[in-house]
């Protein structure tokens, strides 16, 4: 799912740490205030022990999940946890409901009877503080509907943790490739064409409207988590990069990333920019498409389409659709779907459209109705 690199040898090193360790000074002042608040209203803030529950201290993801009704939505902001408090929210990090590249995720039971999800930062896995920070750092910047959100974090006794907002219906990449996710039924074409949009729609606000511009650069079917069949937020900040970094500066970065998602651009010279999401974002739209995974034995998802995908066949066009729709889709937005996923996987950057041109076609598209 996520995370970056750093030296702090640098003056620029100490001064971004400088701005986040302002930034978390300013939330803690805030939260000590909205706690003042609280307290003189009559109630404070907190985190309550999830219920005992018997078996081992760690459970697979078939344990049953709070459903959407119970989703914690914090209505005072973000504010930092005690170690103490995360740990008996997770009940000693007992309930894992994901794994990153460097982290693991525990579901946590709030206080108010919600749901959140922790993200512990494991060095041993590769994370390290100055990632930690740069993650704070982005998500303290971004607010979006298609966003998973940041409530609170902790750094603490060697140990890194963040609280996000809880997705209680798995992954995209669970529900079409693994065998529970399918057992909960096919996404249809037009729950397929929904996501797609609602992706488009945060990719669009991270590189346009964030300020400064945000390149997610692990754009990936498990880092889409499904609030419904029709509805999906973006997550895992662990590997963004300020758009306005990567482009004033130029030069080549160490590489990051998903194998099959990643810009081929970005591969060859190491200078990433939105237009390396706009990549992976036309993978994404091959899985949903394909219903098939972005490595294809020794090929990447692009490759393994790419014959058909550019075909005029109609014939070719609707094979490579997912057989599991069985005829479902409307031809001519399968059509149009494809020519935005064959535009966003050009392999020249500058030909590739924005994000805000991708949302709009695929908003167009989906308008599009079925010839008598």
């Amino acid at each position: 799912m996520w995370f970056l690199g750093f030296s702090t040898s640098s003056r620029r090193s100490y001064l971004i740490i400088g701005a986040i360790t302002l930034v978390i000074i300013l939330t803690i002042l805030l939260r000590k205030w909205a706690l003042h608040m609280e307290a003189n209203q009559g109630g404070k803030a907190s985190v309550n022990k999830v219920a005992d529950q018997s078996g081992s201290k760690e459970t697979s993801n078939d344990t049953k999940q709070p459903d959407c009704k119970t989703v914690h939505r914090s209505s005072t902001g973000i504010r930092t946890y005690s170690l103490e408090e995360l740990r008996v929210a997770t009940n000693d990090f007992r309930i894992r409901i994901g794994v990153g590249a460097t982290s693991y995720v525990y579901l946590a039971e709030l206080g108010d009877g919600g749901y959140g999800a922790v993200k512990r930062v494991m060095e041993e896995r590769g994370g390290s503080q100055k990632m930690f920070l740069d993650e704070v750092s982005v998500l303290l910047r971004i607010s979006h509907p298609n966003l998973v959100g940041l409530m609170g974090f902790c750094l603490e006794k060697g140990e890194q943790l963040l609280l996000l907002e809880y997705v209680p219906n798995n992954s995209l990449f669970d529900r079409m490739h693994t065998r529970q996710g399918q057992s909960t039924g096919t996404l249809s074409w037009s729950n397929r064409l929904s996501i797609a949009l609602d992706i488009a729609y945060a990719l669009d606000y991270l590189h346009s409207v964030a300020d400064p511009p945000v390149i997610h650069r692990d754009i990936k079917s498990s880092n889409v988590l499904l609030i419904n069949d029709d509805h999906a937020k973006l997550a895992d900040f662990g590997l963004c990069k300020l758009g306005n970094d990567a482009q004033s500066a130029h030069t080549p970065i160490a590489v990051k990333g998903s194998l099959g998602y990643v810009d081929t651009n970005y591969l060859n010279t190491g200078i990433v920019s939105p237009k390396s999401d706009v990549y992976s974002f036309g993978v994404l739209l091959l899985e949903l498409i394909t219903g098939l995974r972005s490595l294809q034995g020794s090929f990447t998802l692009a490759e393994w389409t790419e014959e058909c995908r550019k075909s005029d066949n109609e014939e070719v066009l609707v094979g490579m659709l997912d057989p599991k729709l069985k005829g479902e889709a409307n031809v001519e937005q399968l059509r149009a779907l494809v020519d935005v996923a064959n535009v966003a996987l050009l392999e020249n950057t500058e030909n590739r459209p924005d994000m805000a041109q991708i949302a709009y076609r695929i908003s167009s598209c989906m308008q599009i109705q079925p010839q008598p």
